[in-house]
C-alpha cells in the first residue's frame, strides 16, 4: 500500500453486494481493488475531514487517508487504511486520546479541532470506561474492543459533565457503528458521576450481544472550561432489574497498542463515521463575516503579470528615500514602525469582534461626546413649532423606582432651569402635601421630545481618529485610503501607458493600492491594476510608483493680476532601485522540537501552498532540536514539497539559535529569508504577497496575523489581530546579513525577545518595515503543555 505525506482522501469501504447513496452536494467513484470490497470515493464532498481546511485550501483531502492505488491481500473491513491485528495480551485496557486546549462544550467543536482524530496531544489507555481528568478545555476519544460476559440483550448507559457519545458496532468492525447513547448536543447539557437518567438519551435500547465475539466501541467527549470533567459508560442485561455497573478492564481490549509508536505513526487510528463533522457543506457555510468573503485580492497573484518591458522608461526616475527613519533605543523600534494605507476596503477591520467595549466605540458617554462621533453629527435648527397646524411633540413621563422604599423618585429633567430646580431645593418639602401619604413626588416632570427633529453629518474619518503609530486596538484592520486619492493616481498611470505604447490597455478594475505616506519626501504607492492587453489577454499589473506632490498656479484669462488657490496635481516618478522581483527565492525557516502533529500540519499545508500556486522557487527549512515524538526527516521525504532542507541540532529549543542555523543554509545573498512560526495557517497568495513587499536594500516584511480565539477555526475568524508581534518576518539575505542575523549571543534559551530586537536593527540600518494586515493569514490556538523545553509538574494542582 503506498502511502505519501500528503493530506490524504477519505475512504469508506463497501462489502459486496451493497450500494451506497452518495452524500448531498457531493460525487461519488468507485476505485477497485483486489481486496474484496468497493471502495467508495468522496472525491468531491466537503462533509469529509476538517471543513474548514477544505474550504479555504479547496481541498477534499482528510489527513491520513490513503488517496488511491488501494492493493492489500486481505479484506480491508474497517474505515481506517491498516487492518490491525488483535491480540490476547490487549484486554485489560482502551485506547485513549486526549486533545487539550480545545474550548466548548459540544462533541461537534472537537471535530472541527484540525488535529482531530488523527493527532492528539497524547496517546495513553486507560483500564474501565470511566475517566476523569482534572483538567479543562479538553476533548477526549476512548476507543477500543467490547467483550461480553455473556450472551443476552444488554441496555447501555452514559453519564458525562457537558457533552458525549457511545458509539458500538455491530461487529469488530469500526465501520459499521451505531450510535446508541449521548448526552446533550448543544453543550448545555451535563450530569454528575452515576446520574444515567437525566436525560432520555442517556440509556440505549437493547442490544443483542455475543460473549464469543468481539464488538468496537468510541466513545467521544468533550469537556468545557471546569475542572470536574468526567465520562463514563455503565451497561446492565435488559432482563434484569440490576442497576448500572461502570464497565471494567474485565470487558474491554486495546484496538491497538501505541506504545512503541511515534506521534506521526497514524496509519493505524480508526477514522469512523463519529471521527469528522457531518453536515459540512459550502452552501450551509456561506462566510457570515467581511473578512472571509471573497476578494479579489485572494487570488490575483494567479493572474499572469504584465511583461515588465512595458514599463521600461515609463515615467522618469527619482531616488527614493523615506524620512521617517530615525535613531531608536532599544526595543523601541516596532513603535516607528509606519502603516500604508490601503484601497479598496479589504474589511480586515474585526467588526463581529468589537462588541460595546471596543476601542471604536467607548463606553464612556462623555468621552464619546467629547471625542467620538458625535463630533459628526450637528442638530438642524428647530423650526418654529407655533406655525405649524400639528403639534408632533408629546410629552413623555419618565419614574424611577426605590426598590428599597418603594417610593418613587423624581427623574431629572435637563430642561428645567438651573434656578427654578435651586428653589424649589431650598423651600424643603411640602408637609400639607395628599401625596406625602402615598410617598409619591410633588409632581412629575416630562420630556419634550420634537419628533420632526432633524440633523446633518460630516462623514465619519475613522482614519484620522487613529494614530499612525500602533496603538494598542487588537480588532482595527489596515488604514482605509480614500478612493480620491487612489484612483487619480491609478488612472494618472494607465494614461501614462496607454500614451506611451497608443491606447493599448484597458484598466478593468483597481484590485489593490497601498499607499506610505510620506509628508516630507512625497508618498509611494504599490499600484495592483487588471489590465487588458492588445490581444485582449488578462494581465496583473503589480508596480510601485513615487508621488510627489507640486502646486500649480493658474491664472484665469480676464485677470491678470488675479491667481487661483494652487491646484495639487501628483507628480509619478519611477523610484530607482525600489521595486520587487516576481522570481525571487523564498525560504521558508522555522525551528521545531517535539510538535510531532503540528510539524505534519506544516509540511502538508507547505505542500498544499505549493501545488496550489504552481510556485516552485519556495523552499522549506526545518531545524529540529532531536524531536523524539517523530521522524522530522522522514515526513519531509514523504512529502510532495520540491524542495526543503532539514538540520538536526542538539540541545534545549533556542528559537533565534535554531533559525540562524537554518539560515545559514541559505547560499543566495539575493534570495528572501521568511522567518515563520509552526501554528499559522497562510493563506494560498503568502509567496506573492512576501516578495511584493520585500525589496533589496529599502524594505522588510512583516505581516500582521489573526491570532485566533480557543476552540476557533479559521472559517469562523474569531480572535483579534497579533499587533505586538513580529515573529513573522521576510526579508532579504543580503539585508539579513548586513544588519546582523539573529542575536544568538544574548538569546540563548528559548524565545521571546528576539523578534523586537531585530526590528530595531532592522530601522536602525535605515530600511523600512511593511505592516500589513493579511486576509486568511491566522495564528492557529494550541496547547503550550509540553512546548519547547517547558516542564511538566509532577503532581496536578
Amino acid at each position: 500500500m503506498s502511502t505519501s505525506g500528503k493530506r490524504k482522501q477519505k475512504l469508506m469501504i463497501v462489502p459486496k453486494g451493497e450500494m451506497t447513496e452518495p452524500l448531498e452536494g457531493g460525487e461519488t467513484s468507485w476505485i477497485q481493488c483486489n481486496c474484496g470490497a468497493r471502495v467508495l470515493n468522496y472525491g468531491s464532498i466537503p462533509d469529509v475531514g476538517n471543513g474548514w481546511r477544505n474550504v479555504l485550501f479547496g481541498e477534499r483531502l482528510s489527513p491520513g487517508i490513503v488517496r488511491e492505488n488501494v492493493n492489500a491481500s486481505h479484506p480491508l473491513e474497517d474505515s481506517g487504511f491498516v487492518k490491525v491485528a488483535w491480540k490476547p495480551e490487549y484486554q485489560g485496557r482502551a485506547n485513549l486520546h486526549v486533545f487539550e486546549d480545545w474550548c466548548g462544550r459540544t462533541i461537534d467543536r472537537l471535530r472541527h479541532n484540525l488535529h482531530y482524530p488523527l493527532y492528539p496531544h497524547s496517546r495513553i489507555t486507560v483500564n474501565k470506561l470511566a475517566v476523569s481528568l482534572q483538567w479543562t478545555n479538553y476533548g477526549l476519544r476512548i476507543f477500543g474492543y467490547l467483550h461480553p460476559y455473556t450472551d443476552g440483550e444488554f441496555v447501555f448507559a452514559l453519564s458525562s459533565a457537558d457533552n458525549s457519545e457511545f458509539w458500538l458496532s455491530t461487529d469488530e468492525s469500526p465501520s459499521n457503528l451505531q450510535l446508541l447513547a449521548w448526552v446533550g448536543k448543544t453543550g448545555s447539557e451535563r450530569t454528575v458521576p452515576g446520574e444515567f437518567e437525566k436525560y432520555s438519551s442517556q440509556i440505549s435500547k437493547a442490544t443483542q450481544l455475543s460473549a464469543h465475539r468481539r464488538y468496537f466501541f468510541e466513545v467521544i467527549h468533550k469537556q468545557s472550561n471546569k475542572t470536574d470533567g468526567h465520562v463514563e459508560v455503565a451497561w446492565k442485561l435488559s432482563n434484569e432489574d440490576f442497576k448500572f455497573t461502570v464497565i471494567d478492564s474485565k470487558y474491554i481490549s486495546l484496538y491497538v497498542n501505541e506504545s512503541a509508536l511515534l506521534m506521526d505513526d497514524v496509519a493505524h487510528i480508526p477514522q469512523t463515521v463519529p471521527s469528522h463533522p457531518r453536515n459540512f457543506s459550502r452552501k450551509h457555510n456561506t462566510p457570515t463575516v467581511d473578512l472571509l468573503r471573497e476578494d479579489p485580492r485572494d487570488t490575483f497573484d494567479r493572474v499572469p503579470l504584465l511583461d515588465n518591458s512595458f514599463l521600461q522608461g515609463l515615467l522618469p526616475n527619482c531616488l527614493y528615500k523615506s524620512s521617517y527613519t530615525i535613531r531608536i533605543r532599544r526595543y523601541q523600534g516596532i513603535y516607528y514602525v509606519q502603516r500604508s494605507y490601503v484601497y479598496p476596503n479589504d474589511y480586515t477591520r474585526l467588526t463581529h469582534m468589537e462588541g460595546l467595549n471596543s476601542c471604536v466605540y467607548s463606553k464612556n458617554p462623555n468621552k464619546m461626546k467629547m471625542f467620538g462621533f458625535p463630533q459628526y453629527k450637528k442638530r438642524d435648527p428647530l423650526e418654529d413649532l407655533e406655525k405649524k397646524n400639528t403639534d408632533y411633540s408629546f410629552r413623555k413621563t419618565v419614574l424611577t423606582w426605590n426598590d428599597s422604599t418603594d417610593t418613587v423618585k423624581k427623574s431629572p429633567d435637563s430642561s428645567r432651569p438651573k434656578s427654578e430646580m435651586a428653589a424649589e431645593k431650598n423651600q424643603g418639602p411640602n408637609l400639607k402635601s395628599p401625596l406625602r401619604k402615598n410617598h409619591t413626588p410633588d409632581s412629575l416632570f416630562d420630556t419634550n421630545v420634537d419628533l420632526s427633529q432633524t440633523f446633518r453629518i460630516r462623514r465619519v474619518n475613522l482614519q484620522l481618529m487613529r494614530s499612525q503609530t500602533f496603538g494598542l486596538c487588537y480588532f482595527l484592520g489596515n488604514l482605509l485610503l480614500d478612493s480620491s486619492d487612489a484612483m487619480p493616481v491609478a488612472k494618472a498611470f494607465v494614461a501614462q501607458l496607454n500614451k506611451k505604447h497608443k491606447d493599448s490597455f484597458t484598466l478593468l478594475r483597481v484590485v489593490n493600492v497601498e499607499k506610505r505616506l510620506d509628508g516630507a519626501q512625497g508618498s509611494r504607492y504599490l499600484l495592483e491594476l487588471e489590465l487588458k492587453d492588445p490581444k485582449g489577454q488578462l494581465r496583473r499589473l503589480s508596480h510601485y510608483i513615487y508621488v510627489i506632490n507640486r502646486r500649480h498656479r493658474t491664472r484665469p484669462p480676464s485677470q491678470d493680476l488675479v491667481f487661483q488657490r494652487p491646484e495639487l496635481r501628483p507628480v509619478l516618478c519611477n523610484p530607482v532601485g525600489f521595486h520587487w522581483n516576481p522570481k525571487a527565492m523564498v525560504h521558508f525557516v522555522l525551528t521545531v522540537k517535539n510538535q510531532a502533529r503540528w510539524v505534519q500540519l506544516l509540511i502538508d499545508d507547505m505542500a498544499a501552498l505549493v501545488k496550489t500556486t504552481g510556485d516552485t522557487n519556495f523552499n522549506l527549512i526545518i531545524t529540529d532540536f532531536s524531536s523524539t515524538d517523530m521522524d522530522v526527516r522522514a515526513a519531509l521525504k514523504r512529502s510532495s514539497l520540491p524542495r526543503y532542507r532539514y538540520v538536526k541540532l542538539s540541545g534545549n529549543f533556542k528559537r533565534a539559535g535554531g533559525l540562524q542555523a537554518g539560515i545559514d543554509l541559505i547560499n543566495d545573498d539575493h534570495s528572501i529569508v521568511f522567518l515563520c512560526d509552526l501554528h499559522v495557517h497562510y493563506p494560498p497568495s503568502i509567496i506573492d504577497s512576501i516578495r511584493k513587499h520585500c525589496i533589496e536594500g529599502f524594505m522588510a516584511f512583516a505581516p500582521i496575523v489573526m491570532r485566533l480565539d480557543c476552540g476557533a477555526t479559521p472559517l469562523e475568524a474569531r480572535g483579534h489581530w497579533e499587533i505586538e508581534g513580529f515573529g513573522l518576518l521576510g526579508i532579504y539575505k543580503s539585508d539579513l546579513d548586513a544588519v546582523g542575523g539573529m542575536n544568538t549571543k544574548e538569546f540563548t534559551e528559548s524565545w521571546g525577545g528576539e523578534d523586537w530586537d531585530l526590528i530595531d536593527r532592522i530601522i536602525l540600518a535605515g530600511l523600512e518595515v511593511e505592516r500589513i494586515y493579511l486576509r486568511n493569514f491566522f495564528h492557529h490556538y494550541h496547547s503550550k503543555r509540553g512546548m519547547w523545553n517547558q516542564r511538566m509538574s509532577s503532581r496536578l494542582k
